[in-house]
């Protein structure tokens, strides 16, 4: 038995967690860990609910964040193997009214597999609603009106997009004529034997969450998302393991094979690698790390929040890891985990040099000749359309205008080979950006004498207005911008 043979090792990170829980003020850890089909540890430390000191345990709620993503993934590739959905088919096909809308490239070539492995050309988005506030998530139909833009061609450039995990369950729901939660309750969890797992908080589960804490203890309101797909499903620890063990084709006795197979080893293959070692696959990031080891996982991060699901098929070992705040702990533990199971892995690991805390300072920016003079466009937003000018000086300065706001500095310019990026202070008028603190954040690349991409509105909170590290998360809002050179 597995659980008998690392007794010992348990014991010791056991003790560690327990420590850690207190130097780092994290309010709960929960963990499980498989090895060769075999569950052989699940616990729960410290407080799932510190006000009414309730403990956590391995069958405690957590927000998953991200690792919503490869179980919507799992929705979809159940669809596709009933023959529902053809994975290399525009997604466009399967949204009816509500298209994506291709500024760069052509939408035809968005296919479902690439909006799931963020190669569509859809940029970085998330916007909460908190249950405090008075604002509620739209229909995803005016979602996909407002941001469903793609700024990259597809297939050109990997840029991960919660936007496009909300608009693959969306698709979900329209080929099943269930909801979201329904079908991932009724075709996912139930039959994996996933008991304490729900999209958001089901009814009857709210005994079980863990709330989510800021960094100075305070715990947040509820909150949700425009993009549940990517980020709204809860799942304890325990349900968690089941999930990765069915992912490992170790399925336990009392779970039905919801997948091939074939299908599973289609979900972990990076057809469309970011860099030669690593790739996002079908809802899994892929990594062969420095140990030698191919790794398919996802973590999740945001308000209250860190979680991990790391696997090892070659080792056949799963391990979660899920806080109720934001911390590296989880991260951690799953390290120590894997150092301990694997002793090549821990050999490795005492053999990499520590990496050193010397940052070399950053050079004074020198725009690229292609760049300098100016170029003018506009910013195209759900209300309209807004003049912009972006001037590039010989002295590193580059100055922006958008409409008849004053001219204001680029900040933190940078240029690799055609790409620009920047940041500046600007109104660009829609209620969803107005409704926090935000800069613009340019993200553009230049093509010819055209710059065009993304002018995202990102929550900019300092800590004087209430923007303490950890308390709440804002949004980031992306639009089409283009530029021509006069």
């Amino acid at each position: 038995m597995h659980a008998e043979r690392y007794a010992a090792r348990i014991a010791q990170a056991r003790e560690r967690i327990r420590a850690a829980l207190a130097e780092r003020s994290v309010p709960s850890l929960a963990v499980a860990v498989a090895k060769d089909g075999e569950v052989i540890w699940e616990e729960g430390f410290g407080w799932a609910d510190r006000e009414n000191r309730i403990p956590a345990t391995e069958h405690t709620l957590y927000s998953l964040a991200s690792i919503s993503k490869p179980i919507t993934a799992t929705a979809a590739m159940i669809l596709a193997e009933r023959g529902r959905l053809d994975l290399d088919k525009p997604i466009n096909d399967y949204l009816g009214a509500a298209k994506l809308t291709a500024h760069a490239g052509r939408a035809e070539e968005a296919t479902v597999r690439r909006v799931a492995n963020h190669t569509a050309g859809l940029p970085l988005h998330y916007q909460f609603f908190y249950a405090d506030e008075p604002y509620a998530p739209p229909p995803m139909e005016e979602t996909i009106r407002r941001y469903g833009n793609l700024v990259t061609a597809p297939g050109e450039r990997y840029q991960y997009s919660n936007l496009g995990y909300g608009v693959l369950g969306y698709v979900v729901e329209r080929l099943s004529d269930r909801s979201l939660a329904e079908f991932l309750r009724t075709e996912v969890f139930l039959p994996l034997g996933m008991v304490r797992s729900s999209l958001n908080v089901a009814p009857g589960l709210e005994p079980y969450q863990a709330i989510r804490y800021g960094s100075d203890g305070v715990r947040y309101p509820n909150y949700d998302f425009d993009h549940p797909g990517a980020s709204a499903v809860y799942a304890s620890a325990h349900d968690l393991l089941r999930f990765g063990m069915f992912h490992l084709k170790q399925r336990l006795p009392d779970q039905k094979a919801i997948l091939s197979e074939a299908a599973i080893d289609a979900m972990q293959d990076p057809r469309d690698n970011v860099n030669g070692t690593s790739g996002y696959a079908f809802g899994w990031g892929i990594n062969t790390d420095d140990h030698g080891y191919v790794t398919v996982g996802h973590s999740g991060g945001m308000g209250g929040v860190n979680t991990l699901l790391r696997l090892i098929p070659s080792e056949r070992l799963a391990i979660v890891a899920l806080a109720n705040a934001c911390s590296r702990l989880p991260f951690d533990f799953a390290e120590e985990a894997t150092a301990a199971l694997l002793p090549a892995y821990a050999e490795r690991r005492a053999q990499r040099p520590a990496s050193g805390s010397e940052t070399e300072p950053q050079k004074p920016f020198a725009p690229p000749r292609a760049l300098l003079g100016e170029w003018q466009g506009a910013v195209s937003t759900y209300r309209n359309d807004i003049p912009v000018t972006l001037t590039f000086f010989r002295s590193g300065d580059v100055h922006a205008q958008l409409g008849e706001q004053l001219k204001t500095l680029v900040n933190e310019p940078q240029a690799q080979e055609n790409a620009f990026q920047g940041v500046l202070m600007g109104d660009i008028g829609t209620e969803d950006a107005n409704r926090r603190p935000y800069l613009l954040h340019l993200d553009l690349k230049r093509r010819g004498r055209v710059l065009n991409g993304a002018l995202m509105a990102i929550t900019h909170l300092e800590k004087d207005q209430g923007g303490a590290p950890g308390r709440r998360v804002g949004n980031a809002l992306a639009h089409w911008i283009e530029l021509k050179k006069r």
